[in-house]
């Protein structure tokens, strides 16, 4: 993997008022994005490992694109324009004629969880990694709260950041209205 990019992975998910935010992140920074409570559902049974009765969207492109031989080889969150995150799916497909390799865009949420769903590995670039908050102790905070019971997911404030929105303010809980997603 080049330079340009960095290896994170999701540190914690927690609801908010229209969705969920997925921290994501390594030892030395943690950032957010706000996905919708569709995908955040997703994400969160594929984090657990759970198995579901019939496949989700995720589960389905997985089996699509295993139906046709192709692999993920991995997701970056390559861009960060106007407070909106971007991201690309890189895809494998090896046949008779050699390897094809395709760059797909896709939302970050949608990359998150057929990362999981693959288990493939989620990359951000380093231009969106150095223009990013970092909520690494807003995130420690959080856990704290959750493990004492102080946090519900039901308390108001702004949501931490956002699939939509670049999430570089810092919020005061993971609850409540936070921007509107366009």
């Amino acid at each position: 993997m080049a330079s340009d990019a960095i290896h994170v992975q999701i540190l914690g998910l927690m609801p908010a008022a229209s969705g969920m935010a997925v921290f994501l992140g390594n030892d030395t920074k943690t950032f957010s994005i706000h996905v919708d409570h569709g995908v955040g559902t997703s994400i969160a049974l594929l984090l657990k490992g759970e198995k579901r009765e019939r496949p989700l969207t995720h589960d389905l492109i997985h089996l699509i694109l295993q139906g046709f031989g192709i692999t993920v080889d991995r997701v970056i969150i390559n861009d960060l324009r106007n407070d909106t995150y971007f991201a690309r799916l890189t895809l494998r497909q090896v046949g008779a004629g050699g390897t094809s390799i395709t760059e797909i865009d896709a939302r970050p949420s949608d990359c998150v969880a057929i990362a999981l769903e693959t288990q493939k590995p989620i990359y951000v670039a380093k231009a969106v990694w150095d223009k990013v908050s970092d909520m690494t102790p807003f995130l420690q905070e959080l856990k704290k709260k959750f493990e004492t019971g102080a946090v519900t997911g039901e308390e108001g404030g702004e949501e931490p950041g956002g699939e939509e929105k670049g999430g570089n303010e810092k919020p005061r809980n993971p609850g409540g209205k936070g921007p509107k997603k366009s």
